[in-house]
């Protein structure tokens, strides 16, 4: 199962948290409540059942809504979530760095969205395997998988690119990644 999950993606964005800091909320500590919110909804599933989260910054139209790296929530969300593996945006220079995955413990799964899909243009492959060893610094190569940050269709009205464009970037995505992990 995975979950889509807005919520901790936007507080890593400072204007999001000074919104909600305006209303009287407690920015700064938000992402803990959500952690604990998910785990409560996650007690007592099966073993069998797989749980995965996507940290979306928004995909509607070709455009996004938040900004920022994982920095402000990595250490609670990687060390606190009880999930098994993690879906993160890491397209372009919005995403932050690959820092806060040090955070990630031994054993969950991070599939990096190094492939964007907002905009038709082809990543280079060598640009991808340059950008799957930076993550590996911080992670070790065998937790980590390749896909596309988003959903190529996340509203009815979907993102700006063709269906060949989209089959594109899904092959590049299953070769590059044939040729990092076999």
């Amino acid at each position: 199962m995975q979950f889509d999950d807005t919520s901790l993606a936007y507080l890593n964005d400072p204007q999001q948290r000074a919104e909600l800091a305006a209303q009287g909320r407690d920015a700064e500590h938000l992402h803990e409540r959500y952690i604990r919110q998910i785990n409560a909804a996650l007690a007592g599933r099966p073993e069998s059942l797989s749980v995965t989260t996507h940290l979306c910054r928004g995909n509607f139209r070709s455009s996004w809504v938040a900004e920022g790296g994982y920095d402000f929530v990595a250490e609670a969300l990687f060390g606190g979530l009880d999930v098994d593996g993690f879906f993160l945006e890491y397209d372009d220079e919005r995403s932050g760095g690959f820092e806060p995955l040090r955070f990630v413990p031994p054993g969950k799964r991070v599939v990096l969205g190094l492939v964007t899909t907002k905009r038709p243009e082809l990543e280079s492959k060598d640009d991808l395997k340059r950008r799957i060893d930076e993550a590996a610094r911080y992670v070790p190569l065998e937790q980590l998988a390749l896909s596309g940050q988003c959903g190529f269709s996340s509203t009815v009205e979907g993102n700006t690119l063709t269906r060949d464009e989209q089959r594109a970037k899904l092959a590049l995505i299953v070769e590059t990644a044939g040729e990092v992990w076999g």
